[in-house]
């Protein structure tokens, strides 16, 4: 029986130390190109918290969210 793997999402990855915040990008525009179902939110693995301070705030507010979660991790 095989189980098709889960990708892991741009903040899973990126709280793993794996990719630099600035991937960000390259998974918007990634999810912007697919048939995927999920909100941009979703796929990116944000919170809403999270996805609030992205639109209403800015990306080095939201990466100042997800670097506080990297250290206490």
């Amino acid at each position: 029986m095989s189980e098709e793997r889960k990708e892991k999402t741009f903040k899973e990855q990126y709280l793993a130390g794996e990719i630099e915040f600035e991937e960000i990008d390259t998974y918007s525009q990634r999810w912007g190109k697919s048939d995927d179902i999920r909100t941009l939110r979703e796929y990116l693995g944000l919170n809403e918290k999270e996805e609030d301070i992205w639109i209403s705030e800015s990306e080095e507010a939201l990466q100042e969210i997800l670097d506080t979660q990297k250290r206490t991790k």
